[in-house]
């Protein structure tokens, strides 16, 4: 007997959906190299916090580790990939315990199979760029991970409905925390380069304004001169041009 089918299953079209929602994150300036990762993700959760934080985070970390330390003190820029490595090895290990925590409630209940999803997984291609972006992409694997592991106690009501979405809830914000705080530390970087940017640009014009001071003075003894009968230096005198002011456009390319 042929088999039946009696539900529709989904033929990609979610993982479609997904990818056509997200801005593209824009590459086309990092020069740097990158290792290539194949990576999967089954859940919903790991397919929109990949496709939504990953090339994000990846491109704020880039730009605080190698754009902004060429223009901003590197202790400064230090501290801030410590505090990002901190948020991410607390969300590990808040991952790893939840992971630990589910694999003893399947012991403890003889639960031998986990729940699978019937949607297409998403197997993509990573290029990694930094030790950041390996340590956010094995994140975004253990949440993952767990997320099937904890739908499969609620369908045995080992846990109940109301503790996974309170827990997936907390770790999701965890994770999306750190994806967060690297893009406020890269604003934040980018605007005290533009600020220096400025601060030069405001340098700049006051040694120009100096500068048509001086050559106002040299006019007037120029004058002088050639009323007193004296032959003047020969030399033309250029009125100085419009000031120029530094741009403070957004730095994103250390060029």
């Amino acid at each position: 007997m042929a088999d039946t089918q009696i539900v529709k299953v989904d033929q990609g079209g979610v993982n479609a959906r997904i990818l056509a929602k997200e801005t593209k994150a824009d590459f086309r300036r990092i020069e740097a190299a990158s290792v290539k990762m194949p990576t999967r993700f089954t859940s919903a959760e790991g397919k929109r916090f990949f496709v939504r934080l990953f090339n994000t985070l990846q491109l704020n970390t880039h730009f605080i580790s190698v754009i902004a330390r060429t223009r901003l003190d590197h202790d400064d820029i230090a501290k801030v990939e410590a505090t990002i490595r901190a948020q991410l090895d607390a969300v590990n290990e808040s991952l790893n315990s939840a992971i630990d925590g589910a694999e003893a409630l399947f012991k403890a209940h003889g639960i031998t199979s986990v729940a699978t999803y019937d949607t297409v997984a998403l197997d993509v291609e990573v290029g990694v760029l930094s030790s950041s972006g390996r340590r956010f992409l094995e994140v975004l694997g253990k949440l993952d991970q767990l997320m099937p592991l904890l739908q499969t106690l609620e369908i045995h009501e080992v846990i109940t409905a109301q503790a996974v979405d309170i827990q997936r809830a907390a770790l999701k914000r965890q994770v999306r925390d750190v994806a967060n705080g690297a893009r406020n530390f890269a604003i934040g970087l980018r605007r005290r380069m533009n600020a220096m940017g400025t601060r030069q640009g405001g340098i700049d014009d006051r040694g120009q304004a100096v500068a048509a001071q001086a050559l106002e003075a040299s006019s007037g003894h120029d004058d002088a001169a050639a009323q007193e009968g004296m032959p003047d230096s020969g030399g033309s005198i250029v009125e100085p041009g419009p000031v120029s002011v530094a741009e403070t456009a957004d730095v994103s390319d250390p060029d």
